[in-house]
């Protein structure tokens, strides 16, 4: 239930940032974009001002590490969900072509039988009218 609850959370924020920032702009998108752009530089070179400089590498060497992990988690992720999904799809194929082998099988049986019947019934007909 809580893996529901923070995307939710993330695009209700988002929804509410966009509001506010489309209401001050008195509903301009373009105004409004230009007033992030704005904050965002501000709030971003208030953190910079306010964290060393030596911080700042050692965040930014962490920042990539954990873009790296995350990014080789997403690939082995792909990875994974695609070798499932070919293998999903070949049972597919592999049902689908077993079961058109059963049905072609079974109307073979049906047609023979039904010549079979035709043939009586064609020899039993003729046989009332003296036809050989």
């Amino acid at each position: 239930m809580a893996n529901f609850r923070a995307p939710i959370a993330l695009a209700a924020a988002a929804a509410g940032g966009v509001g506010y920032y489309l209401y001050t702009a008195g509903g301009s998108p373009k105004v409004a974009e230009k007033q992030f752009e704005s904050d965002a530089h501000r709030a971003a070179s208030k953190i910079r001002g306010s964290v060393p400089p030596h911080q700042r590498t050692d965040a930014e060497k962490e920042g990539k590490k954990i873009g790296q992990e995350a990014g080789a988690k997403f690939d082995s992720a792909v990875n994974t969900t695609d070798k499932e999904l070919s293998k999903a799809k070949h049972d597919a194929e592999s049902y689908a072509k077993a079961a058109k082998a059963d049905t072609l099988k079974k109307i073979n049986e049906i047609d023979r039988k039904v010549e079979e019947s035709a043939s009586k019934s064609k020899s039993y007909l003729s046989s009332w009218f003296g036809s050989k």
